[in-house]
């Protein structure tokens, strides 16, 4: 198998000044706590255990892993096999999918750190490629011809996902003392699915840039399959870095800042980044979940009384999405901007 190369087949794998972040923005990586981890739930647990853990995770830390999920393991390395193939291929044929226009569904682009003490745009050490997805619907002409693996396998892998997602929206539901079919519900008719294969070539000097700079998911669910044995992934837990061990056979889950508004702020979506790694590629692919742009987002009715007021205002998603982009060259707090003062 072919070396990887950025798209543009110019740049070398060197850590040239595009990727060097400015002091204030850079990871830190001695201040990173290695004392705890995210919660790690083993799936095959009955239902009640399952509900009361998955409840405290979303509560505490906006994150968890799961093990024993039933999605076959086999179907999970042959993913992250055909990521691997599709950034490994010459910058030419990559290039065939590249571009910054983030309306085009299907694209190869990079992440840039867009700060407004910064003159210049600092690249991130990543390569990113997203599309679509659905758990029933074909979407394979969304997806590249080449490598011929990925096509096959990710329209079986996101079968799979679309199950999971629907199971750990039951769980999370009735953590909430609501109807199973509750949060799916809310997400409206036609939700948005997006996925995302990153790719983090080894780094020269981790210290120096990012893989992705911080922020919260803007979706309501992510589900994320990453290299086992490459950490990379670290979130934000009172007030600290912690890094997300990456351990066999598992995913990462994390609220979004939908789920953070629906469940009036009991559900945590917490700022988390990816580092890189100086002697590792680390390879992920993420599965990300919302509502459609007419969808009204607000806290959900029954768990509003005298006692829990809402913390935020009802809005349209197309609104939450354009706040979003008002606040770009920030560390942005989205759903802060909806919040209620009472």
């Amino acid at each position: 198998m072919s070396s990887f190369q950025w798209t543009d087949g110019v740049t070398p794998l060197l850590l040239t000044e595009k990727f060097i972040l400015p002091d204030h923005k850079r990871p830190q990586l001695s201040n990173v706590s290695h004392l705890a981890s995210i919660p790690i739930i083993d799936m095959s647990s009955n239902n009640v255990v399952l509900v009361q853990e998955i409840a405290r995770a979303c509560e505490e830390y906006g994150f968890f892993q799961i093990i024993n999920h039933g999605v076959p393991i086999d179907l999970c390395n042959n993913v992250l096999n055909a990521i691997t193939a599709f950034f490994h291929m010459p910058p030419e044929e990559k290039a065939n999918h590249f571009t910054m226009d983030p309306t085009k569904e299907t694209r190869v682009f990079k992440y840039y750190l867009k700060d407004q003490g910064v003159k210049e745009e600092v690249s991130m050490w990543s390569e990113i490629f997203c599309h679509c997805w659905h758990a029933s619907h074909n979407f394979s002409d969304h997806l590249p011809d080449n490598p011929p693996e990925y096509r096959e396998e990710v329209v079986k892998y996101a079968k799979e996902i679309g199950a999971l997602m629907s199971h750990l929206l039951m769980l999370m539901s009735r953590g909430l003392g609501l109807e199973d079919d509750c949060l799916e519900r809310r997400m409206g008719e036609n939700p948005y699915r997006k996925a995302q294969a990153n790719y983090y070539p080894p780094c020269p000097d981790p210290e120096l840039t990012l893989g992705l700079n911080v922020h919260t998911d803007i979706c309501a669910l992510t589900v994320v399959l990453q290299t086992e044995q490459v950490q990379g992934l670290q979130v934000i837990k009172d007030e600290k870095w912690v890094p997300v061990d990456p351990i066999p056979n598992a995913f990462v889950i994390n609220v979004g800042d939908q789920l953070q508004v629906l469940s009036n702020g009991r559900y945590k979506s917490v700022h988390h980044r990816a580092v890189t790694n100086k002697d590792k590629t680390r390879v992920s692919m993420v599965m990300f979940y919302r509502p459609n742009m007419d969808t009204i987002i607000g806290p959900m009715e029954d768990l509003i009384d005298d006692q829990h007021p809402p913390f935020y205002r009802s809005y349209r998603f197309s609104e939450f999405m354009e706040e979003f982009h008002r606040q770009e060259g920030t560390r942005r707090r989205v759903k802060e901007a909806f919040e209620l003062h009472n």
